[in-house]
């Protein structure tokens, strides 16, 4: 999962990560309100999540991608893994995906 400020941002990490097939599926969350420190000040900002469905193989690749297309200084990149996935969904997830 990442954030970014704008619609366009996400939608651009979301496609590019799926065009190199190192997320079978990217979602976009609505806005959302992310309250932080940030170089010792409180901010609030306007976010927009984006959940990349991938595997435990393609998962650095990944990362590396979304840091260098990220324009934030310390982009929130966080991985958690899933404790159950429907098999079918998984084999899907799997096949959609390229480890690199």
């Amino acid at each position: 999962m990442t954030t970014t400020d704008s619609a366009d941002k996400a939608q651009k990490l979301a496609r590019d990560a799926v065009e190199a097939r190192l997320a079978a599926c990217a979602q976009i969350s609505a806005p959302v309100t992310s309250v932080y420190h940030w170089r010792q000040a409180i901010e609030t900002a306007e976010e927009w999540q984006v959940l990349f469905k991938t595997t435990p193989a393609c998962y650095d690749a990944l990362e590396a991608h979304l840091t260098a297309a990220h324009d934030y200084e310390t982009p929130e990149i966080i991985a958690t893994p899933a404790v159950r996935v429907n098999a079918a969904y998984a084999a899907w997830v799997r096949a959609e995906t390229v480890a690199r």
